[in-house]
């Protein structure tokens, strides 16, 4: 098996680099795109103690009833509660087997835009059971936001691009933000074959910024000889991914790799692990159309409207 080339950067030095050191660092997560797809982010500042805060709160919200969450409900593309059950990722051009849904259930937000199309920028809900959740998802989610535009001029400086590029093209995003909790195997049952916290999958739009717990039930890769390989952690660092609207802009000169989180393991039954996932986005209205070569990889996808694409992957993941 093939090890996927995720490299640690640290955003911190890039930030104090000159120009000459600045393209070498770009270069280095440009030959990591082509490879894995993912690289780990350290030195970024954003305060520990917020994801410590939200994973309280989160957790607090996810021992309530059912029948307290359900108030919260929504589905995939919403926002609020999406139970367990009731969401089963697939790799695209694949639909979701409701028989093998994701072991998970989450909470879901996104960027505040009361000018923004109500289509993309529903209100958020926030649990009147749980008054301490809003403050810090507020600020963690702006200052992750913050991190995503500096990632994205430094990945535009990988591609020999002006660094405002993306930074343009992506400004009213409207940057969903899951809390994901993975139940322990004591709470789930024994997993059914094929069945995982989170199913085989691609992300759907440019940058994926994840802050996760290690544990058994974790995060694996698919290599590009189709194997599976644990990502690696390390502690503070956040795991970033290019999605698949990235992928497609970049004419798959950068892979939007498959990944999965792994079932519940009767290593340790009662594990639990709370996982702050924000999936940044291009503009919903933005027509996405692959670069040409030689900045580009050259596969000639058709433009597509990022909403339309959008929608089609959160069908395909739905149930009920």
């Amino acid at each position: 098996m093939s090890t996927p080339d995720i490299p640690l950067f640290d955003i911190a030095a890039w930030r104090a680099a000159g120009l000459a050191e600045r393209a070498g660092l770009a270069a280095r997560l440009d030959r990591a795109m082509q490879d894995s797809g993912f690289f780990l982010v350290s030195g970024h500042g954003i305060d520990d103690s917020l994801k410590e805060r939200i994973r309280e709160a989160s957790r607090a919200f996810f021992a309530l009833p059912d029948s307290i969450k359900d108030a919260y409900g929504t589905g995939v593309g919403g926002r609020g509660w999406i139970a367990r059950g009731r969401e089963a990722n697939a790799y695209y051009g694949e639909v979701g087997d409701a028989a093998t849904a994701d072991l998970k259930e989450t909470f879901t937000l996104g960027r505040d835009d009361p000018g923004g199309d109500p289509a993309w920028f529903m209100p958020n809900v926030w649990p009147a059971e749980v008054p301490t959740l809003q403050e810090p998802v507020t600020a963690y989610a702006e200052q992750v936001q913050d991190l995503y535009r500096e990632l994205l001029e430094v990945l535009a400086v990988a591609l020999g691009l002006d660094p405002g590029y993306f930074v343009e093209r992506t400004r009213n995003a409207p940057h969903t933000f899951n809390i994901n909790r993975y139940p322990a195997l004591s709470v789930t049952g024994a997993p059914v074959e094929g069945q995982f916290r989170v199913g085989p999958h691609t992300d759907w739009g440019i940058l994926t910024i994840l802050d996760r717990q290690q544990g058994y039930g974790g995060l694996q890769v698919q290599t590009s000889d189709g194997e599976w390989a644990d990502a690696p952690y390390v502690p503070g660092a956040f795991t970033v991914n290019i999605a698949d609207l990235l992928a497609r802009w970049t004419g798959d000169r950068w892979r939007s790799t498959r990944h999965r989180v792994l079932p519940p393991s009767d290593a340790d039954p009662n594990e639990e692990l709370i996982s702050l996932i924000v999936f940044c986005e291009s503009d919903m209205d933005r027509e996405v159309e692959p670069l040409a070569p030689p900045i580009g990889g050259g596969t000639a996808y058709p433009p597509v409207l990022a909403g339309d694409y959008y929608r089609e992957r959160e069908a395909a993941a739905s149930v009920g």
